[in-house]
């Protein structure tokens, strides 16, 4: 073992006293590899702030890696806001010791006179992005590693705008937190402590209650519309945050025959029937299936844990639930929000759909047909988020009528600027039961869409590199790409776009796509939040059979490159 890891562990041994955290320090103490996975670096913080595996170690989410990010955000807080305005907004999810993590962070920010408001109790990503910009705080933290196995917790960091921060201010904030030494530099007092002395505040209900009211008047239905809100609905939030904001939301608006699905009900850290609680996952949505069947249910919607994220499925004409993709929601969503948009008079002069790189790129002709501008941003909601500010900035927020990403994360207005699946929650039910009203299923509605602008299959393949070998693998297979590929399946490729260059006005980023003959792509980058490299393959063909015979061959070029 490296001397300079070996040293790092010892002194955590000697400071880090707390019960948890020496527990899981002696449980390492044998096992060379996993001391070193665990302190061979810092945690990487960026753009999408913290996130890794629980644990004792400087690779790891523990209170003393959480303190130090904190103490790192205080420090840039305090140097580029005037006192004033030094305020950071706090939530939530219900991973393991998110609450703990959120309350460190608490106390780091009062002891540096830093005032924070923290929501009573654990509130989706929504929630904290519409608090920042309801409060007028600096920053925000939103405790969660989203969508990823038990073991992982994570840290974001939002701007005063309500996005996740630029790549530059996470420079600044990475340059004060490198300045740091966990065990030295980090001040702090308790949550209890911030309480008394009104440095920690709790979050007003009214803060809530408007987040409530804003998602509701995304509602597309005008007085004139007639529809049968009593679909048979199945909701799970995975065991996350989203069980009361989606049903409030659901039922203020009459959709009040839901049944949820009980083992997912109650928040719980170990997600015990869905290890992977990931709407993307068909495990995932196994135990919510099983309950549409049960109850003859119409449509099944399920939100990850902090409720960014809404998949969904549907009744095919056979009666079997059928998942339906995020590009393919997105795509039905955007054409519903026009359509509707167009019918009540209230489509803006300019309409702008924002979309992700990596997003299908039908899309486009969906929007094209509406005459609604389509803009292309890197992958990541806060770059739609950011794009959005930029039009408020101009006047013309109300320019923004959809943004989306393939990986199940939509957005229908400004008054929040990151992914919010309760909005996406409410906004599938209303178009569920608008075709239903009139005899159309989401499915035939898909196929018609097909019919009008062409068949496109996409898909997401992701391949894991864990601990150190596995990082150094990810940059080594990135480079092996780079080194210049012609054909992928047959098709040859027209263009190589590399994003790490800062293509298209675009901020530099570790991003392949490779245009093919025939409409189709290929899409390469290392996921900014796992140990995986993620490829997403766009094919269009005559029909699906066709297209997923080229997909098919594509992966099986992809698994070779990823050796």
């Amino acid at each position: 073992m490296d001397q300079k890891i070996k040293n790092e562990y010892d002194r955590w041994v000697k400071r880090a006293l707390d019960a948890d955290t020496a527990a899981r320090l002696q449980e390492i103490s044998t096992d060379d590899s996993r001391i070193e996975d665990a302190f061979y670096r810092d945690l990487a913080f960026g753009t999408g702030g913290l996130r890794g595996v629980i644990g004792a170690g400087t690779n790891r989410m523990n209170i003393y890696t959480v303190a130090k990010a904190s103490q790192g955000l205080a420090d840039y807080i305090c140097g580029n806001f005037a006192e004033k305005d030094r305020s950071i907004a706090v939530s939530y999810d219900s991973r393991i010791k998110s609450d703990l993590f959120a309350k460190v962070a608490c106390g780091v920010f009062a002891a540096n006179g830093i005032r924070s408001y923290i929501y009573k109790e654990l509130m989706p990503t929504p929630c904290l992005s519409y608090a920042v910009r309801s409060l007028k705080c600096a920053a925000g933290i939103m405790v969660t590693a989203s969508h990823n196995p038990s073991k992982y917790n994570g840290y974001k960091v939002y701007g005063a705008d309500g996005c996740q921060i630029t790549t530059e201010a996470a420079a600044l904030i990475l340059a004060e937190i490198e300045k740091l030494d966990l065990f030295e530099d980090v001040k702090q007092i308790s949550f209890e402590e911030g309480i008394e002395t009104e440095l920690v505040n709790y979050i007003p209900d009214s803060v809530y209650d408007d987040f409530t009211e804003k998602v509701k008047a995304e509602s597309l239905l005008s007085a004139d519309v007639e529809i049968d809100k009593n679909v048979s609905i199945v909701y799970t939030p995975l065991n996350g945050t989203g069980l009361k904001p989606v049903l409030r939301v659901l039922k203020e608006s009459g959709y009040t025959n839901i049944t949820v699905v009980k083992e997912q009900e109650k928040p719980d850290g170990n997600f015990t029937t869905c290890p992977y609680p990931n709407p993307e996952i068909r495990e995932a949505m196994a135990l919510g299936i099983e309950y549409a069947r049960k109850y003859d249910a119409d449509l099944l919607l399920a939100t990850d844990p902090d409720c960014d994220r809404v998949g969904i499925a549907v009744k095919d004409k056979k009666g079997e639930h059928v998942l339906m993709s995020g590009n393919e929601v997105g795509m039905l969503l955007l054409d519903y929000i026009c359509t509707r948009r167009i019918a009540m008079g209230t489509m803006p002069e300019d309409p702008v759909m924002i979309k992700t790189i990596v997003t299908i790129d039908m899309a486009e002709r969906i929007a094209r047909h509406y005459g609604v501008r389509t803009i292309n941003v890197l992958t990541g909601f806060k770059f739609i988020g950011e794009q959005i500010g930029l039009l408020e900035q101009k006047g013309r927020e109300d320019s923004y009528i959809f943004g989306f990403e393939e990986s199940y994360g939509y957005l229908s207005g400004g008054y929040v600027r990151d992914k919010d699946a309760v909005n996406g929650a409410f906004l599938v039910c209303e178009m569920f039961a608008y075709y239903a009203s009139r005899g159309i299923s989401l499915l035939e509605k898909l196929e018609e869409l097909y019919d009008t602008y062409g068949y496109c299959l996409n898909t997401l393949h992701s391949y894991e590199f864990e601990g150190a070998a596995g990082f150094q693998k990810m940059q080594d297979i990135m480079e092996k790409f780079r080194g210049g590929i012609s054909e992928f399946a047959g098709k040859k490729v027209q263009q190589c776009l590399d994003y790490s260059k800062g293509l298209d006005g675009l901020p530099k980023s570790d991003v392949l796509k490779y245009l093919l003959e025939g409409n189709c792509s290929v899409v390469v980058r290392p996921s900014g939040t796992e140990p995986k490299l993620k490829t997403y393959i766009s094919v269009s063909a005559k029909n699906r059979q066709a297209a997923s015979e080229i997909e098919e061959k594509i992966c099986v070029q992809l698994a070779q490159l990823m050796q």
